[in-house]
């Protein structure tokens, strides 16, 4: 199998060096070329044909996400933005990036290769199994209607790469009837607290940061904070709340999707809709199946509109999903099943 092709585009000579040196340790990776702003990269891209980039969002000449904005539509390719923490790296995935990493604020060498090796190494990988064709700007369409009159119905979702546009995808077209969601997401500490504002500011529904305590109410979304606690449903009275506490990875991840997954299952059992959408990896598979033989309804983000098919078609395979549908008609099918419970 041949190494995957590398360019990165920053405007520190010194970081591109450690990129280079620090991702070319691995025999699957090439780099292929360096620039520091994205005229040299639109030469690189025509002369090196990529199969990744590494993109910095603060570039001179034009910005990250001008010129993402420019490339996608006439040449696609799977990006990782490295950004510091600011939410214009939201823009950037709306404008076509697959997935971000968090550059460390820090100036000791050895952390920053550890970063590179252990965080964007990773990412990098992922990317290049990307499907591009997959990620489109979405408008907001007018909200179906709940007709179900049974209290206490919950939406949980899951997702990983390519899931920030997932997400939002189908969360803009629920509108305030629509139960309580719980969701996790995996991304760096500090960028949940952006994306569930960004999420609040665009969206009918309300949506913020998880905290212990807050209550699952309709019409109201909560999001995993990022870092090293899981966030678990919890039954109070006649109602739920979350618990956000701290835990080992899972599958890798914390907060993880199969937590959720399985503390949904546990207090919500047949009040409950699952949604598992994109990303690599199995995370949240086993804790969906939990969910189906709890009674609730499940869905599956179809491989056609994911960016990375991993985490549905686990969940598929293993039997979770009773329903696959494509990204667009996710929300239409959550309501169908809320409506039948």
């Amino acid at each position: 199998m041949r190494p995957i092709k590398v360019l990165i585009v920053d405007d520190s000579i010194v970081f591109r060096e450690l990129l280079v040196q620090n991702l070319s340790r691995d025999p699957a990776i090439r780099v292929v070329a360096t620039a520091k702003d994205p005229y040299e990269a639109r030469d690189a891209i025509l002369a090196y044909k990529p199969d990744v980039m590494t993109l910095d969002i603060e570039l001179p000449r034009m910005s990250g996400i001008e010129f993402l904005r420019k490339l996608m539509p006439q040449y696609p390719l799977p990006v990782v933005v490295i950004s510091s923490l600011s939410d214009k790296v939201f823009d950037a995935m709306n404008a076509g990036a697959v997935d971000f990493v968090a550059k460390p604020a820090v100036s000791n060498r050895r952390q920053l290769e550890d970063f590179i090796r252990n965080e964007l190494l990773v990412k990098v990988k992922i990317a290049s199994t990307a499907r591009i064709g997959n990620i489109k700007r979405t408008v907001m369409a007018e909200p179906q209607h709940l007709l179900a009159k049974k209290n206490n119905l919950i939406v949980a979702i899951g997702a990983s790469t390519g899931g920030t546009e997932a997400i939002f995808s189908v969360v803009k077209d629920y509108g305030t009837d629509i139960p309580g969601i719980v969701c996790v997401q995996h991304m760096p500490p500090g960028f949940t607290a952006m994306y569930a504002k960004r999420l609040n500011d665009q969206c009918r529904v309300r949506v913020k940061e998880a905290e212990t305590g807050d209550r699952v109410m309709p019409g109201h979304m909560l999001i995993a904070p990022g870092g090293d606690r899981h966030m678990h449903l919890v039954k109070v009275g006649d109602g739920y709340q979350v618990e956000v506490k701290p835990g080992p990875k899972v599958n890798g991840h914390c907060p993880s999707v199969e937590v959720l997954f399985e503390s949904v299952a546990k207090a919500a059992g047949s009040d409950a809709v699952g949604i598992i959408l994109t990303g690599m990896g199995g995370d949240g598979a086993k804790g969906l199946l939990s969910m189906r033989k709890a009674g609730a309804r499940t869905i599956g983000q179809d491989e056609s509109t994911c960016v990375v098919y991993g985490m549905p078609k686990v969940a598929y395979d293993l039997g979770a999903v009773e329903y696959q549908e494509k990204l667009a008609d996710i929300a239409g099918r959550t309501y169908a099943l809320l409506n039948k419970m």
